[in-house]
């Protein structure tokens, strides 16, 4: 009998241990505690349901005491909606808290949206409060004078809480200003104006609207600091005479290639031409044989002609001797 009534013992202990631990993982009632103090009533059975349907009761409750402190009423089944939807509930809450403080208008739906986009609504209520500077990378833009100017820009933005769903990020602000500014220093006449009165750049820049359809909204655009670099129009003229030298040298190599063709031309038909008179020599012997033949040729006829070419000989032999000495004296 005694062994039977320890066994007993032992099992109602363990039934007790457990009911205990089912107890408190379903009713976090310290918790639970803390919400009814702060008039905020959760019936038991909603807590063992939110266990049920996989949703954490202490979260659902933090955000309840935590929206009625701040004078916030919200509803347990939203919340619980949007925390099986994947968002964030304690930052949507917080979000909400800050922004009724700071006078923001934002309401519930509205900051889960933005939560569930993938955006931090906490950080932009806060960024909404205190604005946020953006360094722009440097921009290089090109005056009408040909001077190149290196600018660096700071962005001060405020977030656009109506547009944070949708919206375009900094990239996008950043790359518009980027625009802004090459397209004003590219309008300016000269650079000498750019580095005279830099604030002409932001008041061109700040006109176009540049934060439209963004989840941000400009504010200020400050230039920081301006650099000379490069005397674009100069290198354009080098480079454009380098160019103009090679077209001329090109053509003068083949005008220079057209002569020496031509000379190679002359002279091939000079050489011709002296191989028909060879020729044509070749030919003479054999017509005054024939000449003879027929008696069309006497021999006084061929003696006086060989007389008439050794006087020829003696003439050109003289004039070379001539020609000689005047160039000896």
């Amino acid at each position: 009998m005694e062994g039977f009534s320890i066994g007993i013992i032992v099992l109602v202990v363990v039934l007790v241990v457990i009911f205990l631990w089912l107890f408190f993982y379903f009713i976090p009632l310290g918790l639970w505690l803390s919400a009814v103090f702060a008039k905020v009533y959760v019936p038991i059975g909603q807590l063992i349901g939110m266990r049920i349907r996989k949703v954490p009761p202490g979260i659902i409750l933090s955000a309840l005491v935590n929206s009625s402190k701040a004078g916030l009423h919200l509803n347990r089944d939203e919340l619980e909606a949007h925390y099986l939807a994947g968002g964030n509930v304690m930052t949507v809450v917080k979000a909400l808290i800050s922004a009724d403080k700071a006078n923001i208008e934002l309401d519930f739906k509205a900051a889960t949206a933005i939560d569930l986009a993938g955006r931090n609504v906490l950080e932009a209520v806060q960024m909404s409060v205190n604005p946020r500077v953006i360094d722009t990378p440097p921009v290089t833009a090109v005056a009408k004078d040909g001077i190149q100017l290196i600018a660096k820009a700071r962005v001060t933005v405020r977030a656009n809480i109506k547009q944070l769903v949708g919206g375009a990020g900094e990239d996008t602000v950043l790359a518009r200003v980027g625009e802004g500014i090459v397209s004003s220093i590219g309008s300016s006449n000269s650079h000498k104006e750019v580095l005279e009165n830099p604030d002409s750049i932001s008041k061109v820049v700040l006109n176009k609207g540049l934060d439209a359809g963004t989840a941000f909204e400009i504010l200020s655009i400050d230039i920081a600091d301006i650099d000379i670099g490069k005397n674009i129009g100069a290198v354009l003229q080098m480079d454009q005479a380098n160019a103009d030298k090679n077209i001329a040298q090109a053509k003068a190599e083949e005008r220079r290639a057209m002569a020496v063709a031509l000379e190679q031309e002359m002279k091939a038909k000079a050489q011709e031409a002296r191989a028909k008179v060879i020729e044509a020599e070749v030919q003479v012997p054999l017509a005054m044989a024939d000449a003879f033949k027929s008696g069309n040729l006497g021999i006084m006829d061929y003696y006086r002609m060989k007389n008439i070419d050794a006087d020829t000989a003696m003439r050109d032999s003289i004039a070379g001797s001539a020609d000689k000495g005047k160039k000896n004296k």
